[in-house]
């Protein structure tokens, strides 16, 4: 008699970069690295990836920006420096790629060529400026409010205006707004709001807003620790991670309609609970989801 093989989640070093067919639950390991990488952004090709990972043992401190070519598995480094460089992402071209530095008192936002030549800086507005997204325009977090600007650094101003913003809260950042993604039709920015403190690792939930900052609506009302979201290609559905439920911790992967409907993990049951998964996007063809794995010790 036949018997189906057992599937098991593929493991080298701690942390790598992994495929998810939504149909098969079958898992690919593209990537793997010994020390820790922290976002992640594939390409509008499909073929590539950038991501942030840690160069030496000096922890934070030392994160790079590499691009990865999924055909081969060979990571490039991008930038060499003396800063923490992180949260990469593609211009709607894949020829450049926006990144957070810090190189002052707070971070800004940088360029870099595909080859990684022609680095410089295309705004700094001397606040901590946070989670990128690139596509029509450019988003980012500011003094915990979404804000949008043009691809040249020009136009700059908030969309969001959270209740509470800015105060303080047990979390690690304020209440406000935080991770906008902007829909594929350039119409309404996803984020994530800090609504609750009340639990360990804090209480998040998705919201929808005009780019002119009108009609926002909200998606979800679980209050899980959840953010890091991604459109599907043709905007009809959006997955995300949950850090954790109430106190307990998950690091699962979860879908769930553009509405907000039909919200469920994705997460295959064969995934052991020493197997965390961050930040996943959607491939091209809304398929297969590639994500973050980090086996935990």
């Amino acid at each position: 008699m036949f018997l189906p093989k057992k599937m098991v989640v593929p493991q080298e070093e701690r942390w790598g970069i992994y495929s998810l067919d939504l149909d098969s639950s079958k898992v690919e390991l593209l990537f793997s690295s010994d020390t820790q990488i922290s976002f992640l952004d594939l390409n509008h090709a499909g073929d590539a990836v950038v991501f942030s990972q840690e160069s030496n043992d000096d922890g934070e401190e030392s994160e790079e920006i590499f691009s990865l070519q999924l055909s081969d598995g060979i990571a490039y480094q991008l930038t060499d420096n003396e800063y923490r460089d992180v949260y990469p992402v593609w211009s709607p071209d894949d020829q450049q790629i926006a990144y957070l530095s810090w190189r002052s008192t707070t971070m800004g936002i940088y360029l870099i060529d595909v080859d990684g030549g022609n680095e410089r800086v295309l705004y700094d507005s001397e606040y901590h400026d946070a989670d990128l997204d690139w596509e029509d325009r450019i988003l980012f977090t500011r003094n915990s409010q979404v804000w949008i600007m043009d691809t040249d650094g020009s136009n700059v101003h908030p969309v969001t205006n959270a209740p509470h913003v800015g105060e303080e809260s047990n979390m690690n950042v304020p209440f406000g707004d935080y991770d906008p993604r902007l829909k594929p039709n350039g119409s309404q920015i996803l984020f994530s709001r800090l609504v609750d403190d009340g639990s360990l690792h804090g209480n998040y939930d998705f919201f929808l807003i005009d780019t002119d900052g009108a009609s926002e609506t909200r998606l979800t009302d679980s209050g899980f620790s959840q953010g890091i979201a991604q459109w599907s290609t043709d905007g009809d559905m959006i997955v995300y991670s949950v850090a954790a439920i109430d106190d307990e911790g998950k690091y699962d992967i979860y879908l769930m309609d553009s509405d907000g409907s039909n919200n469920h993990s994705i997460t295959p049951e064969y995934f052991p609970e020493t197997f965390l998964c961050y930040c996943p996007a959607f491939f091209m063809d809304n398929e297969k989801i590639i994500f973050i794995g980090e086996w935990w010790e």
